[in-house]
């Protein structure tokens, strides 16, 4: 039975290392939309694209007032619910 507790704590281990990644990539897209980067250049648009099922959605939930805080909001999201859930779930994983 340990042994499942150890491949529980490693998949929970990846999933937390795939949000940071996310995470880093929101960063880079808010980062790069300061400046006048082409939608079609290959990566922005990588970012574009892999970012957008997030951002988008917060959008439309939260209006723009002038600037945009979509990623502001997404980041807290991940790091302040997500991981929390994630880290709960590992806590209970080795509980005693």
């Amino acid at each position: 039975m340990p042994e499942s507790g150890v491949n529980s704590a490693f998949i929970i281990g990846i999933l937390s290392q795939a949000l940071n990644i996310y995470t880093l990539l929101i960063l880079v897209r808010a980062l790069m939309s300061w400046f006048n980067f082409n939608p079609a250049n290959g990566i922005y648009y990588i970012l574009i694209k892999l970012t957008e099922p997030v951002l988008g959605p917060i959008r439309r939930l939260i209006p723009m007032q002038g600037i945009d805080f979509s990623p502001v909001i997404a980041i807290l999201l991940i790091d302040l619910v997500i991981k929390r859930i994630l880290l709960g779930l590992l806590s209970t994983l080795f509980a005693f």
